[in-house]
């Protein structure tokens, strides 16, 4: 089985995107499968990332800073879906061939995907926006929305096969091993976990340094946690040194375990909801880019966060006020780690990978043929 995958990382982008799609090229490579992948030149990529995790990596060259804004479109934009599918088909082998392309970009749509197509067998769609039409044989949002299945209404084929939902949530295999060691979690708060993504634009993690210090938590210890994306991760070291009970961590791979021990986390929406959802971390949530606001208040609606709202408009206050709240309330808190537990079963990346087989007609050990 041969898999090939088009993401983007940036400091605009985030991380997300490529490790969702990493999260499935893992388990498709345990199968035995064969995962490429082709990635822009962005800044703050992460095609060095993908190699050292051993997938072979096309790059495709960088554009310059006028086109690289339409990567924060939910359109196709000024950024051009031609050159980008002529570029990819161009630089992969010529002769080659795949089981399925995954394509996981909201600056592409049905017009990149009709020229991908003659190269694959089949196409999937990673989406979450629900915001332009797609010509693909499968689509996964494994976001929760309480009108899920309205939402791609007109926007993808008859014949195309939809998994919506946390049954399909891409967890990485250090949160599924981690579930073994879970504890139970009684509402009272002695450890806070803090993290707003690789690239933390915003600066979230400031605001929430500075309710932590006007709070005086002396006995709270509180890991910190920020990506090398983050354009702000010296000044935000140099302050969690000057914060006795403050740990300072950057770029880590041990999230799960620091996700066991906390008992809140505070951090954005995005696909980080779901880790601590199904660790059973309660947690103070607020949206750092317009894609999250509405899947993040659907989870809030089900209790299983606690919403704050958008980052543009909170303050350390905002902060300080909520995490008063929690400390004040440890029912309330036990009762959001409860319902957020309830609400992704673990084997959403097995659930994925079982549909492909499927729809390919094969077991993993016999070679395909070109639809």
């Amino acid at each position: 089985m041969k898999v090939l995958f088009r993401v983007d990382a940036s400091a605009e982008i985030g991380s997300g995107h490529v490790v969702r799609c990493l999260t499935l090229a893992d388990l498709l490579k345990e199968k035995k499968a064969k995962c490429e992948f082709v990635c822009r030149e962005t800044k703050g990529n992460l095609i060095s990332f993908i190699e050292k995790r051993g997938y072979k990596t096309y790059i495709l060259p960088s554009i310059s800073s006028e086109v690289d804004q339409s990567f924060k479109c939910t359109d196709s934009g000024f950024y051009c879906w031609w050159s980008d599918a002529q570029e990819t088909k161009n630089i992969i082998d010529l002769d080659a061939f795949y089981d399925w392309v995954v394509v996981d970009h909201y600056a592409l749509d049905e017009n990149w995907e009709k020229i991908i197509k003659p190269v694959c067998n089949r196409l999937m769609v990673i989406d979450d926006l629900a915001n332009r039409r797609h010509d693909c044989d499968l689509l996964l949002d494994q976001n929760y929305y309480k009108n899920s299945h309205q939402r791609y209404q007109g926007l993808l084929p008859t014949n195309c096969i939809s998994l919506l939902g946390p049954s399909y949530v891409l967890l990485r295999k250090e949160f599924v091993d981690a579930k073994k060691k879970l504890l139970f979690r009684d509402g009272t708060i002695k450890r806070i976990l803090v993290f707003f993504g690789s690239s933390d634009l915003s600066n979230e993690t400031h605001k929430v340094l500075m309710a932590v210090k006007e709070l005086a938590l002396n006995t709270i210890e509180v890991d910190v946690v920020v990506g090398e994306a983050n354009p702000h991760r010296h000044y935000i070291k140099m302050l969690c040194k000057n914060i006795s009970n403050v740990n300072y961590y950057c770029n880590i791979s041990n999230m799960a375990e620091l996700i066991l021990r906390a008992d809140i986390g505070i951090g954005a929406g995005g696909s980080s909801i779901w880790e601590r959802c199904y660790l059973g971390l309660p947690s103070i949530t607020s949206v750092i880019a317009p894609n999250q606001i509405e899947t993040t208040a659907d989870v809030a609606s089900l209790g299983a966060i606690d919403y704050l709202g958008c980052s543009k408009i909170l303050s350390s206050d905002n902060y300080a006020t909520a995490l008063l709240k929690a400390i004040a309330n440890p029912n309330h808190v036990k009762l959001i780690s409860s319902n957020a537990l309830s609400l992704v079963n673990g084997i959403g990346t097995q659930n994925v990978v079982d549909v492909m087989c499927r729809m390919l007609g094969v077991n993993f050990s016999e070679p395909s043929t070109p639809a």
